[in-house]
């Protein structure tokens, strides 16, 4: 149902846009929400968008100016006037405000500046100073604070006078005269409380809070942790210089884990947030070249001992027949267990302090998981496999024991060399995810290959 409501809205809406009637676009823009009337304008042009934007208030204008992608912004801002545009970007969500600061030039940022009010240029410079990987760097400062010696009346009235946008008005944060941060209370908390009571009477002064300089994938999980709609971020003074909303956080989570998958499906991953279809063949080719080469010279190996046992695949022509299962089998062993070892030390539910805990239950795993596999390749070559050459003296009983012992044993040894290597990048101080899904193919690939063809040859000498 409500798939057809939004449908019907961007319909109604990309009506009102054709007909040009600037009233009733005012009026549609209150009712529709930003997601929607962004998802419109981003088929339009980009002189559309700006006939679109003059129409609104500046605060309106502002706030659907933000929700744009960061790109459109840049080429926006360089077609708008100065004093049209100085009044959108005022009324931006200042740590998006601040990131398309960054994306301009030198020459760019000082032709805007003069047009900017003095909060706002002083606002802006602060915030894209700090490193963007950092919780400064994500922060915006659409909050309000109020003094601890305040009354509730006068708080309300200071909540009124720094007017933070709906969103972010349920905390409100407790400061001293030096700005440093002393608690917390709700809005609820000002609203119920007796207008004469003093703020200090309500304080939760119980708060969680991050450093200015923490990483900001640090910042998203402890908003996750704590289910908070913000975090403060202070300075090393303990004074608020910024909050970082939830919608960042799962913005950043998104960015983590997409940057994750790509490192572990052998990707490099990219500085800039792209679209696949918005990223050229070229840069997808940058992207992927480096890996799949070094992965591919890597696998030459695998060439190498197949070579070196052909005088047993010549013997045993069934080995060929089961290589390809023994290598499918191995890498989606490892995988499997890279994966789960990643995820757990990513959620700091293990470390890699605890390695040898991790590998025990993963050799515990895997030896469950090689009886199911092997159970079934014996019964595959012992009861449904014929019209197949075998040496002398040897059975389909015994060769099917010995590829179901090899293929078992692969499956124990992809295990843990997939819990392995995750564990040995961190503890070398690097990222767990680039012991990538590729790697740990051809790593098992190689191993496996030794383990079938050892076992093999030991089988041929028994006979």
């Amino acid at each position: 149902m409500e798939e057809f409501e939004e449908a019907d809205k961007k319909a109604q809406l990309k009506f009102l846009l054709e007909t040009k009637d600037i009233e009733l676009i005012r009026e549609a823009v209150e009712e529709y929400p930003p997601a929607v009337i962004v998802e419109i304008l981003e088929d339009e042009s980009n002189t559309e968008i700006v006939r679109f934007l003059k129409a609104l208030a500046f605060e309106e204008s502002g706030r659907i100016f933000s929700e744009l992608p960061i790109d459109r912004q840049y080429e926006l801002s360089k077609i708008i006037e100065h004093k049209l545009f100085s009044e959108i970007f005022t009324n931006m969500y200042s740590d998006l405000r601040a990131d398309l600061f960054q994306e301009m030039s030198k020459e760019e940022q000082i032709e805007l500046l003069p047009y900017l009010d003095k909060k706002t240029r002083e606002d802006v410079i602060v915030l894209s100073a700090y490193d963007p990987e950092t919780a400064g760097g994500i922060m915006n400062t659409d909050f309000a604070t109020i003094l601890i010696h305040m009354t509730c009346k006068q708080a309300l009235a200071k909540v009124r006078h720094d007017a933070p946008s709906q969103k972010m008005i349920y905390y409100i944060y407790v400061v001293n005269d030096e700005m440093e941060m002393l608690g917390i209370v709700t809005i609820k908390d000002l609203i119920m409380a007796d207008p004469k009571d003093i703020v200090r009477e309500i304080i939760n002064d119980k708060f969680v809070f991050v450093d200015v300089n923490d990483d900001r994938e640090k910042v998203a999980q402890m908003i996750e942790k704590y289910d908070l709609v913000a975090i403060p971020v202070l300075n090393k003074l303990n004074q608020l210089v910024g909050i970082v909303s939830h919608e960042e956080a799962i913005d950043i989570i998104r960015a983590e884990h997409t940057e994750d998958m790509e490192k572990f499906m052998g990707i490099v991953p990219s500085e800039d947030e792209q679209t696949y279809l918005g990223t050229s063949a070229l840069e997808h080719f940058k992207k992927r070249v480096v890996w799949l080469v070094a992965l591919a010279a890597v696998g030459l190996i695998s060439g190498v001992i197949i070579h070196h046992y052909q005088n047993v695949l010549e013997q045993l022509i069934i080995l060929a027949l089961y290589m390809p299962m023994m290598t499918a089998t191995g890498g989606n062993t490892g995988s499997q267990a890279a994966t789960v070892v990643i995820r757990a030390m990513a959620l700091d539910q293990a470390s890699e302090k605890e390695w040898l805990h991790i590998i025990l239950k993963e050799a515990q795993v895997s030896a469950m998981l090689s009886i199911c596999v092997g159970g079934l390749v014996f019964i595959k070559i012992r009861y449904l496999t014929s019209l197949s050459l075998l040496p002398e003296g040897m059975s389909f009983a015994f060769i099917g024991f010995i590829i179901a012992l090899a293929i078992a044993m692969q499956v124990v040894t992809s295990a843990i060399v997939g819990a392995g290597l995750p564990i040995l990048v961190r503890r070398l101080g690097g990222d767990p995810a680039v012991a990538a899904s590729p790697a740990i193919t051809t790593t098992v690939d190689i191993t496996g290959l030794l383990i079938y063809f050892s076992i093999a040859s030991y089988a041929l000498n028994l006979v």
